[in-house]
């Protein structure tokens, strides 16, 4: 296999989920801030720069997790792990992808040039957490959410308190569906001594999960209704959480694969958010 092959596996590019869960918060604080007509350049921006930052932040993830992933069933071909790349290779993807990214938020303002610092420090750190940090998900909920505060800088060039709000949302959503995929390594993140919220939460994780699914839907009803959203948008946020209903029914067992399809799924759920607030915008 020649080595680019190797380096669009290190990023997932063969795996869009990651680039869809961080793509949708990002899709409907744009369509917020901008009250559901964002500027064309600064979606194009902020699409690609999120599936680069996300390529490059699961070449750090590999990078930190290089000794541990062989011992992970789930985890032990990759490429770093398996030896076909080595680290410093890793390292310099995802130097060269967050290179990328920046430069492609140079027309953008300064605030979102400066937020844009904070995202890859939470996205470079977040490997470390899961070390020490009892839920390591919700520090993932903030770097798979912090396109929610920069699309409200680079349009309306001031972050307001709904944008944080929203950013909650996005850490509960992040905890429900992580937990439901570290649900699937479990049983090996206890060998190595990882923290994890489906260890955190034990016995109770399929009802945390349930729970933070309910908290982020709720956040974002309030934070929808306050900018003015209505039906359209609470119907996306009633099927989304059906949606979340059906993931119940995925986890309740706590079968690995189901679990596994469950956390998937969730590209789903917030497409179905999505769709409400850009109906809503558009019809309401």
């Amino acid at each position: 296999m020649n080595k680019l092959a190797l380096y669009f596996r290190l990023v997932r590019a063969d795996k869009p989920i990651g680039i869809l869960l961080l793509l949708w918060p990002t899709l409907w604080a744009l369509w917020m801030a901008s009250g559901g007509v964002p500027d064309l350049q600064v979606l194009a921006i902020f699409v690609v720069g999120t599936a680069l930052m996300r390529s490059a932040g699961c070449a750090i993830n590999d990078y930190a997790d290089r000794d541990f992933d062989r011992h992970v069933k789930r985890t032990v071909d990759r490429p770093l792990t398996s030896g076909k790349i080595s680290g410093k290779e890793a390292v310099m993807v995802a130097a060269v992808l967050a290179i990328v990214s920046f430069l492609l938020i140079l027309p953008l303002n300064a605030l979102t040039k400066q937020l844009s610092v904070v995202a890859v420090v939470v996205a470079g750190t977040y490997p470390y957490f899961k070390r020490f940090f009892a839920i390591p998900q919700a520090y993932l909920g903030i770097a798979f959410g912090f396109g929610i505060p920069m699309a409200f800088a680079a349009v309306q060039d001031q972050v307001p308190a709904v944008a944080w709000w929203l950013l909650v949302a996005n850490v509960f959503w992040a905890v429900a569906y992580d937990t439901a995929y570290a649900m699937v390594d479990r049983d090996d993140d206890l060998k190595l001594g990882m923290r994890t919220s489906a260890i955190t939460f034990g016995r109770f994780d399929v009802a945390a999960i349930m729970l933070c699914y309910g908290a982020s839907l709720a956040i974002l009803l309030l934070c929808g209704w306050s900018l003015g959203l209505r039906w359209w948008f609470v119907g996306g946020v009633a099927v989304a959480g059906c949606i979340a209903l059906y993931h119940y029914t995925l986890i309740r067992d706590r079968d690995r694969m189901k679990c596994f399809k469950a956390f998937r799924h969730n590209n789903w759920l917030g497409a179905a958010l999505f769709i409400g607030v850009a109906l809503d915008y558009a019809l309401g």
